[in-house]
């Protein structure tokens, strides 16, 4: 397995968004959800394809693999609890959900899942 970067956790993390959303995924889609250049998406589907990530059909739709989309779910998961929290401290929607972005590659798994125990209970005790 080709060792996962953030920025391909990132492309991964879109292409999951954009299916959430119920449409095929596209390299423009993901240039256009990313604002980045159609040329660096298609190398990084390249890179992402070779490591097992995702699938690119001759139609140029591009789906996730199990392996993909367990990687997908993962950061997904990640920016929301860490959005959220950040949000119920107090910081704006914005910068919340950029700062998020940057917490959720660098945090260990182990850290994530106590924070994520913590902020659960926490609101378990307000309701």
């Amino acid at each position: 397995m080709t060792k996962l970067y953030e920025s391909g956790e990132n492309y991964l993390e879109t292409i999951l968004m954009l299916q959430l959303k119920g449409q095929s995924v596209r390299s423009i889609d993901i240039a256009h959800e990313m604002g980045v250049s159609k040329p660096s998406v298609s190398r990084a589907m390249g890179i992402l394809r070779d490591g097992g990530f995702i699938l690119v059909e001759e139609d140029g739709c591009i789906t996730l693999t199990q392996l993909g989309k367990q990687v997908a779910e993962r950061i997904y998961e990640r920016h929301r609890v860490l959005t959220d929290w950040l949000i119920g401290l107090g910081v704006t929607p914005e910068t919340a959900a950029e700062d998020a972005c940057k917490l959720e590659h660098d945090i260990s798994e182990e850290s994530f899942a106590c924070l994520k125990q913590h902020i659960l209970s926490f609101h378990n005790q307000l309701q």
